[in-house]
């Protein structure tokens, strides 16, 4: 099974949507969620 990843434009959107303090609750669950399905960074340099 393929492994879902939400994509950089989409998690930037996101990330967006809840900086913004006029956004709905609905809105910031649902950019919550694409951001959490982003893959994490590696710390490791």
């Amino acid at each position: 099974m393929a492994k879902k990843v939400t994509g950089k434009k989409a998690a930037t959107a996101a990330s967006k949507v809840l900086r913004d303090g006029r956004t709905s609750a609905t809105s910031k669950t649902a950019a919550a969620s694409a951001l959490s399905q982003r893959e994490k960074k590696s710390g490791k340099k």
